[in-house]
């Protein structure tokens, strides 16, 4: 069985998914929007559609690997602060970030969404950069580095391919 202290680290690997997951089922859900801009021919999907899976997968890798790289005894265990920073920025700037998002691909006029948008944008980008400034900087090696720039640079490139989408 496993411990509450497991049970959370789990938790966070299934947060991973769960982006992905979810757009992938809303895509499905709302196939016959036009807004979406879906086709019958290949590549089915526009441009910017196919890049966020390429960016999200990169960032999911590195996300995993990092939960992985943690996992192991050898390797440092994240303290409670710098999970507290890690939720915040994935509960007060990610999944608000992702509903504003998909709102406002839904709409006639996404720039009324433009400002909530850019918002929690702010707020997001500040997040990840306590994160990474305060807790990763002096003590990752390489390695971890490496995964953290898969999945912070995986997203970014992701969302700015969906913002492109939505506002261009």
């Amino acid at each position: 069985m496993l411990s509450l202290k497991s049970y959370r680290s789990y938790i966070s690997l299934i947060l991973l998914f769960v982006p992905p997951v979810l757009f992938g089922l809303l895509l499905v859900v709302f196939q016959g929007n036009d807004k979406l801009r879906l086709t019958r021919e290949l590549p089915y999907l526009p441009w910017q559609f196919l890049v966020m899976g390429v960016a999200g997968a990169i960032a999911t890798a590195g996300g995993v690997l990092d939960w992985r790289y943690h996992r192991n005894p050898l390797n440092l265990k994240i303290p409670k602060k710098e999970r507290d920073a890690e939720a915040a920025a994935l509960g007060l700037g990610g999944v608000p970030m992702f509903v504003l998002m998909w709102l406002a691909m839904m709409q006639s006029n996404p720039a009324t969404w433009l400002i909530p948008i850019l918002l929690v944008l702010i707020y997001t980008v500040v997040a990840i950069s306590y994160d990474e400034f305060v807790f990763h900087i002096k003590r990752c090696g390489p390695l971890e580095t490496a995964y953290h720039r898969m999945l912070v640079f995986g997203n970014g490139v992701a969302w700015l391919a969906w913002f492109h989408f939505i506002f261009c």
